[in-house]
Formats: C-alpha cells, sequence, structure tokens
C-alpha cells in the first residue's frame, strides 16, 4: 500500500483512531459537511422546479438588512467572522497535538512563493473556470450564479474581498490541509484521500448545479495534487482568494454592461 507523503511527514499521533474519527467529522459537520448537505437540499429543490436549471438564479453575498446599512454591515462582518471559528478550533485541534496551522503551510514564512504560486494557479483556473461555467450554464446543467447582490455602500466592495479571503481560509485550511492530514493519519491511501477532499469540495458547491459539482471536484484534484507537492495550503488560499475577489468584484463592476456575463 503506499503511503502518502503528508502522513509519513506527520506521522501518526497517540490519539486513537476512534477520538481523530469522531474530531474530523465534528470538523465537517461544523463547516464545509454541513454546507454540502445544504447544497444538496438546494439542488434536490432546484432540479424538480420547472423549467431549466439556468432559469433559477443561486445569489451570494445578499444584503442581510435591505434598508439599513450600518446594521446590514454587521451582519455580514459577523456571519464572515462566525463562518472561520472552524478554522480557530481546528488550530486548536493541532495546538493539542504540538503542532499548529504552520504545520498545513498556513503561515507567513514564504510570502512571495506563495502569492506568485497563487496568482499563477488563479490565472489557469480562473480563465477556465468562467467557460466551464458558461458551457454548463448554456447546457442547462447549472443555475445562474449571481456572485453578489449588496447595496451600493461605501463598505460593498471591502465586504465582497473580506468574503472571498474567509471562503479561502475555511475551504483550504479544513478541505485539504486538515482533512488531509487527519484521513492520512486514519490510514488512508492518497488516492482515497484525494477523491474525498475533491467530492466534498463539488458537494458544497452542488447548490450551483451539476457544473458547480464536476468543476470543483476538478479543482479539488488540482489543489491536493500541489498541495502534496508543495506542502502548503498557503498558495491555495493566495489562489482562492483571488479567483473570489475576481468573481464577486468582478460582477459587481460587470453585471448588465457586458452581454456575456449571466444575469438573474
Amino acid at each position: 500500500m503506499e503511503a502518502d507523503p503528508l502522513a509519513v511527514a506527520h506521522p501518526r499521533e497517540p490519539f486513537p483512531r476512534r477520538v481523530l474519527r469522531d474530531e474530523t467529522l465534528l470538523v465537517l459537520a461544523l463547516s464545509l459537511g454541513a454546507s454540502g448537505v445544504s447544497a444538496l437540499i438546494s439542488f434536490i429543490g432546484s432540479v424538480t422546479k420547472p423549467g431549466g436549471l439556468k432559469d433559477q438564479a443561486a445569489t451570494l453575498n445578499a444584503s442581510a438588512a435591505p434598508g439599513r446599512p450600518w446594521l446590514d454591515l454587521a451582519w455580514q462582518l459577523f456571519g464572515i467572522a462566525s463562518a472561520l471559528v472552524p478554522v480557530f478550533l481546528v488550530a486548536h485541534l493541532l495546538l493539542r497535538e504540538g503542532q499548529s496551522l504552520r504545520t498545513l503551510g498556513f503561515d507567513r514564512t514564504r510570502p512571495w512563493p506563495d502569492l506568485g504560486r497563487g496568482a499563477a494557479v488563479a490565472a489557469v483556473i480562473g480563465s477556465t473556470g468562467i467557460a466551464f461555467y458558461l458551457v454548463a450554464r448554456g447546457l442547462g446543467f447549472n443555475l445562474t450564479v449571481v456572485p453578489e447582490a449588496l447595496p451600493d455602500v461605501w463598505w460593498k466592495f471591502p465586504v465582497l474581498i473580506l468574503s472571498a479571503l474567509q471562503n479561502a481560509i475555511l475551504e483550504e485550511v479544513i478541505v485539504v490541509g486538515y482533512l488531509l492530514r487527519r484521513l492520512g493519519q486514519l490510514g488512508w491511501t492518497p488516492g482515497t484521500a484525494l477523491v474525498a477532499s475533491a467530492v466534498l469540495r463539488g458537494s458544497y458547491h452542488l447548490y450551483q448545479g451539476i457544473g458547480g459539482f464536476l468543476g470543483n471536484m476538478v479543482m479539488g484534484v488540482v489543489f491536493v495534487l500541489l498541495y502534496r507537492r508543495w506542502r502548503r495550503v498557503g498558495p491555495l488560499v493566495v489562489a482562492h482568494s483571488l479567483l473570489d475577489i475576481g468573481a464577486f468584484v468582478g460582477y459587481a463592476l460587470l453585471a448588465g454592461k457586458v452581454g456575456w456575463l449571466p444575469t438573474a
């Protein structure tokens, strides 16, 4: 049986398998595992509605208190902060082992290599991702994704950027760094762990439709392979942040002004 190089680099800790298994399930249940179930329920609701998927819309970053900008800002910041709690939980669980988020390569020790690699990955995935989304929507496999629906207030773009950073940190730390470490400690083979991480990433994007599920699964495979090569989630957080900033801010600037960008 082939050994996962990351599991070899970070050998099994003296915790019973049951403890590690239950811990992993609880972390996922409090974060992206729950999002995957929610997305599945949303997808079932979408496919059972009359009409095609492309005639329906999935809206992200919407107003939480319409007409009350300061209260809306408070809700937006609260949502971003609370979504990062599972990352702090992972940091705490790693400290229990005598490790830290640095073990996963999420630190500031290599800022320029992380930025360079992340920007390169974002450039490649961003261009192909837009094309894949447009094709999937045109074929009826995807809903129309509305990346933002915030009011035109002064904090709109800062909140969109913070939301992008939150998504990137949460997903890459948990779905790649933490999950691969725990699955390796539980004795999963590298191939099985890769599939589990990629399917999980696809699952919580299922609310977008089959296209969102498949496209993010492919992205998940690429990110796992890059993580195993670089042994750092830092570049992946940079890449994911740039992709989401491009989607959120780009939509805010271009929606209704260019013909190729679908709007709700």
